[in-house]
């Protein structure tokens, strides 16, 4: 890890555990592109696509609850929007083959604009459930059907029902003001990343509170195993994305997750192995997109395997 700071291949915090004990919580590198003030394992890092866990999470625990079936379409929840969303379930929305386009971020400045841009959507993409696009869209509008049936902010929803139980007390989701150790983006020539828009979903964490979350979802505590199962499963193509990322699963069980974020300047990665009991995770603040070779190095020396890495930066 010393190796890779002094590279320049990575810069912000590294936890690693093993049976559920931490085994390395460190840090390397700088808290923003000033790089004055050292990063410290109670800051906070942006985790990019690896928020999407949580809206996945949330829907199966309304469907728990009885109040949605994931085969539902999105009309029943949200009736305002055009004919699209009768053909639109939640599980495309979870899947990624809703065939919803792409956001157009020139108009948005607030979630009133992201739900004003789906009304404008007239026609989708592909017929749903045909094909697989990874498009964010599929993300804000799981967030807003939590909205409707929990009558509350998808913010305050998911701090109750996720961050509460898993005793992540270090994570926050945007919007949020004046919070201290969060970590800044920045890149290689020291720019700083533009300030979040007020929008919500963005989620900062600690790498301790991204472990917890790792811990917790193969506890069953937030939600059934079957739930797990069925939030794991992804379009029949390879490459294709679930609503955990990567999961891998024997006996409908499991196993192995891994899944990468990433947003302007930060970077992120959780890789879990259930049956060798162990967890990586890698929160950056200055991507260089190193972050699968470290980790592999890391499971290498966990596994007494031999490793290399490449630690010549690209420029």
């Amino acid at each position: 890890m010393k190796r890779s700071n002094q590279t320049g291949a990575f810069n912000g915090n590294v936890l690693v555990s093993k049976n559920k004990k931490i085994i390395y919580n460190a840090s390397f590198g700088f808290t923003d592109a000033k790089k004055t003030k050292k990063l410290t394992p109670d800051y906070r890092f942006h985790i990019g696509s690896i928020t999407k866990e949580f809206s996945g999470v949330v829907l199966m625990q309304l469907q728990e609850q009885g109040k949605l079936k994931i085969e539902d379409h999105v009309s029943k929840y949200i009736p305002e929007l055009p004919k699209w969303a009768n053909e639109v379930t939640i599980k495309d929305l979870l899947q990624y083959t809703s065939g919803i386009p792409d956001v157009n971020w020139k108009k948005i400045k607030n979630d009133k604009d992201l739900f004003d841009g789906l009304q404008l959507v007239d026609s989708l993409d592909f017929k749903p459930g045909t094909k697989y696009d990874y498009k964010i869209y599929n993300l804000f509008l799981r967030q807003f059907i939590v909205e409707r049936l929990a009558g509350m902010s998808f913010k305050t929803y998911v701090e109750k029902f996720i961050f509460k139980p898993c005793k992540m007390n270090s994570s926050i989701m945007t919007p949020f003001e004046n919070e201290k150790n969060i970590a800044r983006g920045f890149n290689n020539d020291l720019v700083a990343d533009k300030e979040d828009l007020p929008i919500t979903g963005a989620t900062y964490l600690t790498a301790k509170d991204l472990q917890k979350w790792s811990d917790c979802l193969n506890s069953n505590k937030i939600m059934s195993a079957s739930s797990l199962f069925e939030l794991g499963q992804h379009y029949d193509l390879p490459e294709t994305e679930s609503a955990l990322g990567q999961a891998k699963y024997m006996n409908r069980k499991l196993v192995k997750h891994l899944h990468d974020g990433r947003a302007g300047s930060y970077e992120a990665l959780l890789v879990s192995d259930v049956n060798e009991k162990f967890t990586i995770i890698l929160l950056g603040n200055n991507h260089n997109g190193k972050l699968f070779e470290i980790s592999d190095a890391i499971t290498a020396i966990l596994k007494n395997e031999k490793h290399s890495f490449h630690q010549k930066n690209n420029p």
